[in-house]
């Protein structure tokens, strides 16, 4: 998310999450003003290579509930990272977690060596799989889904990477797959956009319905 009218229009649509990028060289870079949003909606904070201080700053200013690592980043650095989030004060509401959590994206193409996760199973809340490409995130396509049939983790991930209304029927058929059981959130992005960061409400809106007509289904 980029902008704050469509924000507020986004989040009417009540989606469990929403991301707000804070690397600078994304055309969807956020340097603005979230509106207040519903309790059960997270702010996701998305950082590639950032350094610790600035993500915790993020944390603080714009009261995130997840942070969303999307470079090189370290078994060590998100084991630090955890360590400080357990810290920050996000807000004086005791009803709301002051812990933010750490979502590693991993990039897949093909095939995907899944031992990479192990050394992150103790420093991170959840997984989130992309595609590989060029660029860190938003390359618009899908990777090959059955890579995930080889799945070793009890961990809850994110998929992610180029899905779109016409992904609509290749998701559905995925949540029936074994593989899709820790499968904890489906995350779209550029599918959805008229431009980088500003989001179609109604195309979002009538993938949603269809998404939740399958999950009442089965």
């Amino acid at each position: 998310m980029k902008y704050s009218d469509n924000i507020g229009d986004i989040a009417m649509l009540q989606p469990d999450y929403l991301g707000f990028i804070f690397y600078e060289k994304s055309s969807r870079f956020f340097r603005g003003t979230i509106p207040e949003l519903p309790s059960s909606i997270k702010k996701v904070g998305v950082f590639v290579d950032a350094m610790i201080e600035n993500i915790i700053e993020k944390v603080e200013k714009y009261d995130l509930d997840l942070v969303q690592l999307h470079g090189k980043e370290s078994p060590e650095f998100c084991k630090e990272l955890h360590g400080l989030l357990t810290k920050v004060d996000r807000t004086e509401n005791a009803e709301i977690p002051a812990f933010a959590g750490i979502v590693k994206v991993f990039s897949i193409k093909d095939h995907f060596n899944f031992d990479e996760l192990i050394p992150y199973e103790s420093v991170c809340d959840y997984f989130l799989f992309d595609t590989k490409g060029k660029l860190p995130g938003g390359n618009g396509y899908t990777f090959n889904w059955e890579a995930l049939k080889d799945y070793p983790s009890t961990k809850p991930y994110f998929l992610s990477g180029g899905i779109g209304s016409e992904e609509t029927d290749k998701v559905s058929k995925f949540l029936r797959r074994q593989e899709s059981e820790y499968c904890h959130a489906i995350d779209v992005n550029s599918k959805f956009e008229i431009e980088p960061g500003l989001k179609d409400s109604k195309k979002l809106e009538v993938f949603k319905k269809r998404i939740n007509k399958f999950d009442k289904i089965n």
